[in-house]
């Protein structure tokens, strides 16, 4: 990342970004085992949460690139907790939430910036796995009435 704005798709270090908190699951030998992710929330995310839809994240902060991207490293706001992971392709995902706020202003409004955000509806009963295997069979494939590609 750049601390210089020299075209539209890269950020500088004072962009806004809201960082957020998220219970997620592994499953190991069977078991679900939690696990706390720190990742970027994109604008639209963000409008969605706040208005009470049930989500993974605990918390959230509004913050800076700069703050949370140092050196070519991820760091994690403070009142985070310590064993909390980055999420995967972090940079890139940082990035592009940047840009999302950058090209919806509005959603700053939400959150300003240095706020922490607890009182999310957060909820566990639809578990975000990390390690899920998708398998397709021909059972998921949708049945379309015969008259569907026929020209009447």
């Amino acid at each position: 990342m750049t601390t210089e704005t020299s075209s539209a798709n890269e950020v500088a270090a004072d962009d806004y970004v809201v960082i957020g908190l998220a219970t997620c699951f592994v499953k190991k030998d069977n078991k679900l085992h939690p696990v706390k992710i720190v990742e970027p929330i994109p604008s639209a995310a963000l409008e969605a949460i706040l208005k009470g839809i049930p989500t993974s994240y605990e918390m959230a902060v509004a913050t800076t690139v700069g703050a949370v991207w140092s050196n070519e490293t991820p760091q994690a706001p403070s009142g985070f907790p310590a064993e909390a992971q980055f999420c995967d392709e972090f940079s890139f995902r940082l990035q592009a939430t940047a840009r999302s706020y950058r090209s919806r202003p509005v959603a700053k409004e939400h959150l300003a910036p240095g706020a922490l955000k607890t009182d999310f509806n957060f909820s566990t009963e639809r578990k975000r796995m990390l390690n899920a295997d998708r398998t397709v069979s021909t059972e998921d494939n949708v049945k379309q009435h015969s008259h569907t590609h026929k020209v009447l």
